[in-house]
């Protein structure tokens, strides 16, 4: 059963970034996101981090946080359930 936060961040990527002819299925949770399969730059990385303060109500505060952060779906993930409102992630 995929993880409905994961699911949800695919998503929020895809419609955030624009990637057009991407779907979450496209999108593993382990790949790299920055330079990996979805060929994401540091502008790419600045937008969706804005988006997900915005979407989940918290504050990444530094760049070297932020690339941590972005590893993957899955490191994502970990950070968003560590840091973020746990009112605004989706319920399993």
């Amino acid at each position: 059963m995929p993880d409905p936060l994961n699911a949800r961040l695919k998503t929020l990527m895809i419609d955030t970034l624009k990637l057009e002819d991407v779907t979450p299925d496209d999108i593993r949770d382990d790949e790299p996101l920055i330079g990996g399969g979805l060929s994401l730059d540091s502008i790419d990385a600045l937008e969706l981090v804005v988006k997900l303060e915005k979407e989940f109500g918290l504050k990444i505060g530094s760049s070297e946080e932020s690339r941590s952060a972005l590893a993957s779906v899955d490191a994502l993930s970990a950070y968003l359930r560590a840091h973020a409102d746990p009112a605004r992630l989706p319920s399993a």
